[in-house]
């Protein structure tokens, strides 16, 4: 854990909220009262996919995929492995994956790849953050909370190691 780190918090608990209840309301009218399987990609988006589904006003069922790429790393591995599949049947069903923070791109590239297997209605992507100057794939967040700078950050469901995923901002070391 780093202890001796100074905090910089880029987005308080408050700013947080008022921008995922914005962004319920963006997804509630987007999809205009059909149903939608919101599917929250473990373990970094638990917190912001929990938040968000509270916020959006449609019939929702929620469903689960564990990925890694990072390890215990401030930078990705490249490499995405799927750990844990859906269980919920999406066939011809609106399907919004649910992520804290894309950078590369290739984790929710992979995804999207293995979710068309199972032919989907539509797929739609939601993230918490943006990191567009880490981009490596042409793929853009259709929803999305911040844009940020490319800096490691941590908080709100983010972790360092095993640490931070409980602290109720987003903040980066100085």
């Amino acid at each position: 854990m780093i202890q001796t780190k100074k905090e910089r918090v880029l987005f308080s608990r408050e700013e947080i909220s008022k921008r995922i209840k914005e962004m319920g309301v963006e997804i509630s009218d987007y999809y205009n009262g059909n149903e939608l399987v919101v599917i929250s990609l473990l373990r970094g988006s638990f917190i912001f996919a929990a938040d968000l589904v509270r916020e959006i006003k449609l019939p929702v069922e929620v469903d689960f995929m564990t990925t890694a790429s990072y390890g215990d790393e401030e930078v990705s591995s490249g490499i995405v492995d799927i750990i844990q599949d859906v269980r919920t049947d999406i066939k011809d069903r609106d399907v919004l994956i649910v992520d804290d923070i894309i950078d590369t791109g290739n984790t929710l590239l992979k995804v999207i790849e293995h979710l068309k297997t199972k032919s989907p209605k539509s797929i739609k992507i939601c993230v918490m953050l943006d990191k567009p100057s880490r981009r490596k794939v042409d793929l853009q967040p259709d929803f999305s909370g911040f844009v940020i700078p490319d800096v490691f950050i941590v908080g709100y469901g983010l972790n360092y190691g095993n640490y931070y995923r409980n602290i109720p901002y987003i903040f980066t070391f100085e």
